[in-house]
């Protein structure tokens, strides 16, 4: 069984610079084809202040970090055994190109099913702006099998 006692650890934060060739690069791979991505014109002319990234690039910045999944060694999980149960995101703000975001992560639950033959960390992630600003958060389930 996982330590729970390790509920609430705040992991390293650490900070990305958002690259306008990143934005329309994720943009690209999800398929996205509206110009407001890639293009400072057709961003402004929809009323933003810049290249906005699309929703779901938060989660590319989390790939930014210095350590690869550091929720693996705290917990002394074993890679091959971790699958990706959900991701869920808020938008209290935009991330733009130009940005760099501060981000923060932690775990907040965890728990088991089918007898602990499936453990559950949820990580929760807050995306902070270079004005302090509260752009994105997300809650990101992991799913361990022991059996």
């Amino acid at each position: 069984m996982l330590d729970r006692t390790f509920i609430g650890h705040e992991f390293n934060a650490y900070s990305v610079d958002v690259e306008k060739g990143k934005i329309k690069f994720f943009a690209k791979a999800i398929g996205e084809e509206n110009p407001i991505y890639s293009d400072l014109a057709a961003a402004q002319e929809a009323g933003f202040k810049n290249i906005p990234a699309p929703p779901t690039f938060a989660m590319s910045l989390d790939m930014e970090s210095p350590e690869f999944l550091p929720v693996l060694q705290l917990l002394d999980m074993d890679i091959a055994r971790i699958l990706h149960g959900s991701q869920e995101f808020e938008y209290p703000g935009c991330i733009y190109a130009g940005d760099t975001i501060k981000v923060s992560s932690k775990i907040i639950d965890m728990f088991d099913k089918k007898n602990g033959q499936l453990e559950f960390v949820l990580l929760e992630y807050s995306y902070t702006n270079q004005d302090n600003e509260l752009v994105a958060k997300a809650v990101n389930s992991l799913v361990y099998r022991n059996a």
